[in-house]
């Protein structure tokens, strides 16, 4: 898709509040949470980042970083997550580059594994994603698959 430009919220760090109601209203986890995240990142407490897809100045897409996506394997960490692409955008490679994005830019500062919690099946393996295990996600009542990224 033309257009498109991919970026970590360093770069634009000025799009911190809006990226956080952005993945507010996909979610529905706290703003104020995707807002502590970003501060840690923004300021350096962690190499854990977030990641946009924007058309113009819209978001478009996105995903971060965090230590553990609402489960109860906590060992299993760090955990990308709020993966998601806007419909009108979907089919056209959004998630998979920013999942090669997250991938690279965490492996560059020595992090691996990677692991995302998921109902997809097949989605993400088209990105080098393998099942990993089952996981109990915080208030769920089934369990969910975890993937691996090494």
């Amino acid at each position: 898709m033309s257009g498109l430009r991919y970026i970590t919220l360093r770069e634009r760090p000025d799009l911190k509040p809006v990226a956080a109601k952005w993945f507010n209203s996909k979610w529905g986890a706290p703003e104020e949470a995707y807002l502590e995240c970003m501060d840690n990142y923004l300021s350096g407490k962690t190499e854990y980042g977030w990641y946009l897809c924007l058309s113009g100045e819209r978001i478009v897409g996105g995903l971060g970083v965090i230590d553990n996506d609402f489960h109860d394997r906590k060992d299993l960490s760090p955990n990308v997550c709020a993966v998601y692409t806007e419909e009108d955008c979907r089919g056209r490679g959004v998630a998979g580059h920013l999942l090669g994005m997250v991938t690279e830019d965490m492996r560059s500062r020595g992090i691996s594994p990677l692991y995302l919690v998921t109902d997809h099946i097949g989605f993400y393996e088209r990105y080098g994603w393998e099942f990993f295990c089952m996981a109990q996600g915080d208030g769920e009542e089934h369990k969910t698959r975890v993937y691996i990224h090494r």
